[in-house]
């Protein structure tokens, strides 16, 4: 079990644990913070984030920005690949491909799920999915990932 997921495990436990340990990673990575995730469900090739609906994401259609979602999208195939890689691995975004495919309103789950065992040094092609409360896709993601090897120290 990596580290981020032992914490995650040990944090979610605890009354607010999932808020709490969502704030620790957008203090870790800032950027994120602009959605406000909720992280639901985090394993070894798994992860699901919660982002609402609230004017800071709408754009002029007062729907949720598509910038907005591609960042749920990262942040959640991120969050689901870190725990999937050895420890003397890294990983970066290469390329995102994206669908928007219905005007995205309310509440909105982001969802990557894939085989860690698949995972691979080189390029990865990891999909998340954005669904609204009905469960209708609104957008869905392919996003390259380059893993290799840590440099040394």
């Amino acid at each position: 079990m990596s580290d981020i997921h032992a914490l995650f495990e040990k944090i979610a436990r605890l009354p607010f644990g999932r808020r709490a340990f969502s704030r620790l990673v957008s203090f870790r990575a800032p950027y994120f913070s602009t959605v406000r995730p909720l992280i639901t469900e985090l394993e070894p090739g798994a992860c699901t984030i919660v982002m609402n609906d609230r004017r800071a994401v709408r754009n002029h259609l007062k729907t949720v920005h598509a910038i907005a979602m591609c960042n749920l999208c990262e942040l959640t195939m991120g969050m689901a690949l870190h725990p999937s890689i050895r420890a003397h691995l890294r990983w970066i975004p290469r390329e995102m491909r994206v669908r928007y495919l219905k005007k995205a309103r309310g509440t909105l789950t982001g969802r990557c799920c894939f085989d860690p065992e698949q995972v691979r040094t080189g390029d990865n092609e990891l999909k998340v999915k954005v669904t609204d409360e009905s469960g209708s896709v609104v957008m869905d993601a392919v996003i390259t990932v380059l893993i290799s090897k840590r440099k040394a120290a």
